[in-house]
């Protein structure tokens, strides 16, 4: 089991107010299988994708990733699972301004010590249509070439796991459905365990399977 979540539970607290944003939440997902999670918005799909990610802290309950519980591991030892086991792309891309199409597939490599070649990097530009690209910085490139690169640096490192959070969110239509189209292109092809949180049912039923978060769980 690539994902597994039992009794998750987190809670917000607002001055005498307590909210509760996920409830004994519960959900397995195998191994190369690409799941969807929808929901209204503010319902907590992206606190949901947080929490799997490491990034925000749970009440109860716990989170296994390849059967290791991230549940006690501290800061730094969070960090370092994340990089070596969880890809992610963002709706907002999140490319480094400053570096190349090839530079920015390069850094997680580099953060995780691993070795590369150029070769491996141009393949991954390759795949995602961005050959011709490699020298440009993402302000030289379309929004459809950010999300296409996004893709690739979330790729780059054979994660276990990718979290993909509103992939195509600020593309428009035509654009986003070519993204999305190489999106499962590639998630397919590496045989990549998969969790996107999207607001579009119609992308969502392209998925394995379809969890609608409401209420703090699963319907």
């Amino acid at each position: 089991m690539s994902l597994a979540i039992s009794n998750l539970k987190k809670i917000y607290r607002q001055g005498d107010e307590t909210l509760i944003i996920l409830n004994q939440l519960n959900l397995q997902v195998s191994t190369s299988e690409v799941v969807a999670v929808v929901g209204a918005s503010g319902s907590g799909k992206s606190t949901f994708l947080s929490l799997v990610a490491g990034l925000d802290n749970f009440d109860e309950g716990d989170i296994a990733i390849n059967n290791q519980s991230i549940k006690n591991l501290n800061p730094s030892e969070m960090t370092k699972f994340r990089g070596e086991n969880i890809g992610f792309i963002f709706q907002q891309f999140h490319l480094v301004e400053h570096l190349t199409a090839y530079e920015n597939i390069a850094l997680p490599l580099e953060i995780l010590g691993r070795d590369f070649s150029e070769k491996d990097l141009l393949r991954a530009l390759q795949n995602v249509g961005l050959s011709h690209r490699a020298t440009h910085k993402p302000s030289e490139l379309s929004g459809g070439e950010c999300q296409r690169l996004a893709l690739a640096r979330g790729l780059i490192t054979q994660p276990r796991l990718l979290l993909a959070d509103e992939p195509s969110g600020s593309l428009d239509s035509d654009t986003g459905a070519k993204v999305m189209s190489l999106f499962f292109e590639q998630v397919r092809a590496s045989k990549t365990t998969t969790v996107l949180v999207t607001h579009d049912l119609e992308l969502a039923k392209k998925c394995d399977r379809v969890l609608i978060l409401k209420q703090g769980n699963f319907s």
